[in-house]
């Protein structure tokens, strides 16, 4: 035994020494210490020594062992360590090299332009006022003069929860919230989320985003609200823009126009861009209906007032020259970075 028991520790020790990496090491490791291994072996011909032999050779047995284990430590730790330096040379710092930049990310061109007409508007002592994306559809449509069963509901396709719940097909509710708190005057523009349900293309979304502005106060005419469309394009689309009003028709506004600017591209001489109109159809707009005014407990009789809206990712386009609506959802970064 004594004989079986030195080859055996001579083995392990080659093995130990030939061992280039730690697959290798681990592989002589099961071989004489492992469950199958030389040493288990030895022990299980233990049964084949009397009671009094039994002792000495176990004796025999743990001394080999533990020199076997030791010279696996010893090796561990050469390994280790080996590892170690490798790792600190190669991720050695050179604290003279340029460091290098984080890419920075960029806001989205909707963003942009929301942020560049809440300037527009807080500096002429607009506030910012806002309200919830799940609104009652007397908010939503009643109250602004859009009954039940009336055909003006058949171009705003909703997205009802029940049937006075709905997702807000505008901003206007905001209006509306504001206008029944009773404080006057208003002055406050309405930015935010809206839904409709239409077909993703290239001028539509379910999901887009609205501006509205409301003035209330005695006194407020047709000439405000034309003074205040011209400011507003010209401090977001240039100095030169025109403004034109054509008639149209909202059953919260009376009278109502639709309101086009005057082409950045050409100047209002015919371009690709307006499609050789000169003008390009940005919001609509109108004088508050009188029937609103009441609804809402003002007395049309001494208040009037006037409001507009917009979509921000029409503005977004018109401003950056985008043909797609599509191009603002996609989330592509070479695209947005353009802005």
């Amino acid at each position: 035994m004594k004989e079986r028991l030195e080859q055996i520790a001579r083995e392990a020790a080659e093995a130990i020494a030939g061992a280039d990496s730690m697959r290798k090491l681990e592989e002589a490791r099961l071989r004489f210490l492992g469950k199958k291994g030389e040493m288990t072996a030895v022990l299980r011909g233990m049964a084949a020594f009397t009671r009094e032999e039994r002792p000495a050779i176990g004796q025999l047995v743990n001394s080999v062992r533990e020199k076997i284990e030791s010279l696996f430590t010893q090796a561990e730790a050469l390994f280790s360590r080996k590892a170690l330096e490798d790792r600190i040379k190669n991720e050695t710092l050179d604290i003279t090299l340029p460091g290098k930049q984080a890419a920075l990310g960029h806001k989205h061109p909707i963003t942009l332009v929301a942020e560049e007409i809440g300037e527009v508007f807080l500096g002429m002592g607009y506030e910012i006022a806002e309200g919830p994306e799940i609104e009652l559809d007397l908010f939503n449509f009643e109250l602004l003069n859009i009954p039940k069963g009336h055909p003006a509901r058949d171009v705003q396709d909703s997205f009802f929860i029940d049937e006075n719940i709905v997702l807000r097909t505008h901003t206007s509710p905001v209006q509306v919230r504001a206008m029944l708190s009773g404080k006057l005057p208003i002055r406050i523009i309405c930015p935010g989320k809206t839904y409709r349900i239409d077909e993703m293309d290239a001028t539509h979304s379910p999901v887009f985003h609205q501006v509205e502005a409301l003035v209330v106060d005695k006194g407020v005419t047709m000439g405000d609200l034309i003074g205040t469309l011209k400011k507003f394009a010209e401090s977001i689309f240039g100095g030169d823009t025109v403004i034109r009003l054509r008639p149209h028709h909202f059953q919260f506004t009376e009278p109502s126009a639709e309101v086009d600017v005057s082409c950045w591209e050409c100047g209002g001489k015919g371009c690709r861009v307006c499609k050789n109109e000169g003008f390009i159809e940005l919001l609509g707009a109108g004088m508050v209906n009188p029937k609103v005014l009441s609804m809402c407990g003002i007395d049309p009789d001494v208040y009037s007032g006037f409001a507009f809206g917009m979509g921000l990712e029409r503005v977004a386009m018109c401003k950056y020259n985008i043909s797609s609506l599509r191009w603002l959802y996609d989330n592509d970064i070479r695209y947005l970075s353009q802005a």
